[in-house]
């Protein structure tokens, strides 16, 4: 007899629209078919390609690598100049649900430096659904909230591909009937961060939360663009505390590194024909999530694809997993993680559970977001590391997924006994290419 394992979830209200009861015919200028209609779907698309017109457009370097021709755009005008600036007007439009830079934010003494915030407002206003956690895949169902229903105005711009050695933008982007349908950037109205943003690939397609190679290369090409060490991307799939069931990253700014950024990490020898991409892979050590981390590539690409090929291993295999974007596109951190499993099956205990902490991506990677002052006040790394440890897979268990994901990713450890411990590098503050007026003060991280 099959067991169906489910869990109540609470999401975070991720869009001011996300209430129930607000179906078709809203009225309030989203990107869903009430708001852009068409008698046929050719009418369908052109109304669709206007909405996108009306819509900044950043198009970015088919290759990172290239160095920018001396009249394209700064390096650092993707963060300092658009999305910060973006993300502040939807600030001064009042369209957050609370001030992120009020909450309050502190390092916990110990050797990773865990961040722990207190953010007594996000658990609130929140509506019930309920997800399988045994099943990490979900068809996309339109009946629920999704990013076609959010305000046109919470979307800051497009996201595209520019085709060329040279990023560029544009603040009143033409659009055709050729065009593709349109990747966005919009604000996440609960932020747990400045500039907390979701990049969401092909919006209007209505991908469920399914990782796939287009959508992992397009958020490299973010995190490179930002050209920021403290600017991140996640990934949650459903299982692993994803909420929205429609296909989208996260990415924040945080001003110190991510203890699991500091974490030392053991190389795993390859083999040499394992060795073509470039691609080196690691396994974090003395962290309390058990976790691969892949870096380098011969392209962007390169990284890109072994990424995707583990994430599609576990999720056709339904495992929940975490993923993090970090150093501009060159490291990735991979989670398989197994707590809303042990959740569902009442192996969590209860004071644990009574945190209300979701151990998403960032939770996973050292930021953990309390809801109570008594857990704010009384956060330490060990008890930062107990909740952790809860998330991941046993050793056993994580060897036998790691052997699977080589075996789906084309990697090959080698045989000779060369592992070898290296210290991971941690970001410097001083590389920081943000411009101090744009990042309020009480943003910033105090040590």
């Amino acid at each position: 007899m099959e067991v169906k394992l489910t869990i109540k979830r609470v999401p975070t209200v991720l869009s001011n629209y996300q209430e129930e009861g607000r179906a078709g015919g809203c009225g309030r200028n989203c990107l869903g078919d009430c708001c852009l209609p068409g008698a046929n779907p050719i009418q369908h698309f052109i109304c669709l390609s206007l909405a996108a017109s009306k819509l900044p457009l950043y198009a970015f370097k088919a290759n990172p690598k290239k160095p920018a021709q001396e009249d394209g755009l700064p390096t650092d005008f993707f963060l300092n100049s658009l999305l910060l600036t973006q993300w502040e007007d939807r600030v001064a439009r009042g369209l957050f649900r609370y001030d992120v830079t009020a909450c309050e934010t502190k390092v916990i003494p110990g050797e990773l430096g865990f961040v722990a915030q207190l953010n007594e407002g996000r658990h609130l206003k929140k509506r019930p659904t309920e997800f399988r956690v045994d099943c990490v895949l979900h068809p996309f169902d339109s009946a629920k909230f999704n990013f076609t229903k959010v305000g046109q105005e919470e979307v800051l711009f497009r996201f595209e591909n520019g085709g060329g050695d040279d990023s560029y933008f544009l603040a009143n982007a033409p659009s055709t009937e050729s065009d593709h349908v349109p990747n966005v950037v919009a604000i996440n109205v609960s932020p747990i961060e400045y500039g907390h943003v979701l990049l969401i690939p092909r919006v209007l397609d209505r991908l469920p939360q399914r990782i796939d190679h287009e959508s992992f290369v397009l958020a490299l090409h973010m995190a490179a663009e930002a050209a920021s060490p403290y600017f991140r991307l996640g990934y949650n799939s459903l299982g692993a505390f994803a909420t929205i069931n429609h296909l989208h990253f996260q990415a924040y700014y945080l001003s110190v590194p991510f203890p699991v950024e500091k974490a030392p990490t053991k190389k795993i020898p390859l083999a040499k024909s394992a060795l073509k991409s470039g691609v080196k892979v690691s396994k974090l050590r003395n962290f309390p999530v058990r976790g691969l981390v892949f870096e380098r590539g011969n392209t962007l690409k390169d990284l890109a694809d072994v990424v995707t090929n583990a994430c599609i291993w576990l999720q056709d295999n339904n495992v929940p997993f975490n993923v993090l974007i970090s150093d501009s596109g060159r490291r990735i951190f991979l989670f398989p993680q197994c707590y809303a499993e042990k959740q569902a099956l009442g192996e969590v205990s209860q004071d644990l559970l009574d945190t209300q902490v979701n151990p998403a991506v960032w939770e996973i990677s050292g930021h953990i977001v309390l809801k109570r002052r008594m857990d704010f006040e009384e956060a330490s790394e060990v008890s930062a590391w107990r909740l952790l440890a809860e998330v991941s897979l046993s050793e056993e268990r994580f060897e036998e997924v790691k052997d699977c994901i080589f075996q789906a990713t084309g990697l090959t450890e080698s045989d000779e006994e060369e592992e070898t411990t290296e210290e991971s590098p941690c970001a410097s503050s001083s590389s920081v290419p943000l411009a101090s007026s744009h990042i309020p003060e009480g943003c910033l991280v105090r040590q």
